[in-house]
């Protein structure tokens, strides 16, 4: 079975079962989720939240076009980490890490992350 994966997330259960089903960020989803998005603007990739995942790292890769991932300061007064992604690139989100993105060039993102405990705030 051939799977679109801009249009579907591929699931990896923790009980070893892989499935293709709707490309939805559901914190209440066990497992590890792959999603792979065509970004085109801010709004693509909800620029003006931050966001975090409490139960295990993200992996943010950059396939095509150019994005900056953005650590939150741990402490107020310190800056924000940057880092440039350039396609072929990636960067692992440490979990409980508050990061957010910003589009540089429109393209293609893929992110790999259990989502359960994940959630967003506005910045």
């Amino acid at each position: 079975m051939t799977i679109d994966l801009f249009a579907s997330a591929v699931r990896f259960r923790e009980n070893g079962r892989v499935s293709a089903e709707e490309q939805l960020f559901d914190p209440s989803r066990d497992g590890w989720q792959l999603m792979t998005f065509h970004v085109e603007t801010a709004a693509d990739v909800h620029a003006d939240h931050w966001e975090i995942h409490t139960e295990a790292d993200e992996v943010v890769a950059c396939l095509t076009g150019g994005i900056r991932l953005y650590f939150r300061p741990r402490l107020p007064g310190e800056p924000e980490e940057e880092v440039t992604l350039t396609p072929g690139a990636a960067v692992i989100v440490p979990r409980g890490r508050w990061h957010r993105i910003e589009l540089d060039l429109p393209g293609d993102i893929m992110s790999l992350t259990m989502p359960r405990g994940s959630r967003l705030e506005k910045r």
